[in-house]
């Protein structure tokens, strides 16, 4: 929980966020800690939770998947089963970057990233509407990223 957490903690989150190629000697310099107290405090800040994952954000125009596609996708029926073998069946698919269930005209919203418009058309007809229940996709293709994955400020 946040308000569990003090001004130094908070701080070393807001680091790691940013730039998880610090070392442990730069953020106790920008906290004012020394090195030791701060491997503890990152530590606790991974075995508590507060830390899934430190990882690169690889740039997606370098690695041929430049194209942003958000898919609405609405299942045919609204049970927990058909929930969970649409569940099952996304998390196989290594394309997917983010699945959300949510709220409203659509079930889910797929985050994905293809090469290009026809790489999406391919993909699109031989796996996405393949999937357990599905019923109907909408697709928006993103003509700008203004933000994406902002760090969390809390």
């Amino acid at each position: 929980m946040v308000s569990e957490l003090d001004r130094v903690d908070r701080r070393i989150l807001h680091l790691l966020q940013h730039d998880g190629r610090l070392t442990n000697a730069e953020i106790a310099s920008r906290v004012n800690v020394s090195p030791a107290t701060c491997h503890r405090r990152t530590q606790k800040l991974f075995d508590d939770g507060y830390v899934r994952a430190v990882r690169a954000e690889v740039a997606p125009d370098q690695v041929e998947r430049g194209t942003l596609v958000v898919v609405g996708v609405v299942l045919d029926r609204s049970t927990p089963e058909s929930f969970g073998a649409f569940e099952n069946a996304i998390t196989e698919l290594p394309f997917i970057l983010d699945c959300h269930l949510v709220a409203g005209d659509f079930d889910y919203f797929l985050k994905i990233r293809v090469r290009d418009i026809a790489d999406f058309n391919r993909m699109h007809g031989e796996q996405l509407i393949a999937l357990p229940g599905v019923r109907q996709t909408r697709t928006f293709f993103v003509m700008k990223e203004v933000i994406d994955n902002a760090p969390l400020d809390f």
